[in-house]
């Protein structure tokens, strides 16, 4: 099944190791990377006036001079240089989507989520029994399997949704789940 698709070898590799003997794959997918872009498109345009405001501002400020750079490098150049790291933004969203691979094989669901390193989760039958779909009006959606919850340093709750995101037909995806938390019963 992993050859019909066109997955990275390095992601290939993560797979085949967290498969255990025996163990085949019933559903596999990766997320849409122009979809989970589109959550950091509102961002980027931020990101576009935010700089282009820093620019102007630090151009104004040294009397519509260009910098010298035989001074070196002043921390407000800094500044303009951190506002073109958050232009890429977008970017990097659609790189970790890339190294993002969701699995359901006939013992678990597995979720590979990569970037600077590698997240695997593992859902064990048991822990499927209260998934639910998010579905946008063209089709892609997401399945939730857990939610995250904590309180960030300033003591406000946060919560994070955890599953398969991004998916093409969430309604398959979820009755997959659904199928292997019944097998389990």
């Amino acid at each position: 099944m992993l050859s019909n698709l066109k997955i990275p070898k390095e992601l290939r590799r993560k797979i085949e190791n967290e498969l255990q003997p025996g163990e085949f794959i019933r559903w596999i997918e990766q997320p849409i990377p122009h979809y989970s872009t589109a959550a950091s498109i509102g961002a980027a345009l931020f990101n576009i006036l935010w700089t282009s405001f820093a620019i102007f501002w630090m151009w104004g400020a040294s009397v519509f001079k260009l910098p010298d750079i035989k001074e070196g490098l002043q921390p407000q150049y800094l500044f303009i240089l951190l506002c073109f790291g958050m232009l890429s933004f977008p970017v990097w969203v659609w790189q970790v989507a890339r190294k993002t691979v969701y699995l359901v094989t006939d013992k678990r669901a597995i979720s590979i989520h990569g970037g600077w390193s590698t997240t695997i989760r593992i859902y064990l039958p048991d822990q499927l029994k209260n998934i639910y779909r998010k579905q946008r009006a063209d089709g892609p959606g997401d399945v939730i399997i857990s939610i995250r919850r904590w309180k960030d340093s300033d003591g406000y709750n946060r919560s994070e949704e955890i599953g398969f995101l991004g998916v093409r037909n969430p309604q398959e995806t979820e009755n997959m789940l659904r199928q292997l938390a019944k097998n389990d019963a």
